[in-house]
């Protein structure tokens, strides 16, 4: 589903493990939030930099569909949903 979302949606989906045990005890939850609990709120800080909105015609302001958003400088150009 990430792939999908990333190639159709200009959704970028993450799976975040915290550990290499998939269901750790109960008594080690507190010991994981601790080791990853920085790197999880600085995750979150960074996770809304970048361009959000509409991309709408100048004169008509009506939406632009398949609009391609391309920045000097970055090699990934985004394409407007509906």
């Amino acid at each position: 589903m990430q792939d999908y979302n990333y190639v159709w949606a200009n959704c970028f989906e993450i799976t975040l493990e915290l550990s290499c045990c998939k269901y750790p005890p109960a008594s080690e939850l507190q010991k994981e939030w601790e080791n990853n609990r920085e790197s999880l709120l600085t995750f979150i800080e960074k996770v809304h930099i970048g361009v959000k909105g509409f991309v709408k015609d100048a004169v008509t302001g009506v939406g632009l569909e398949n609009a391609t958003i391309a920045v000097a400088g970055i090699a990934h150009n985004i394409t407007a949903g509906k």
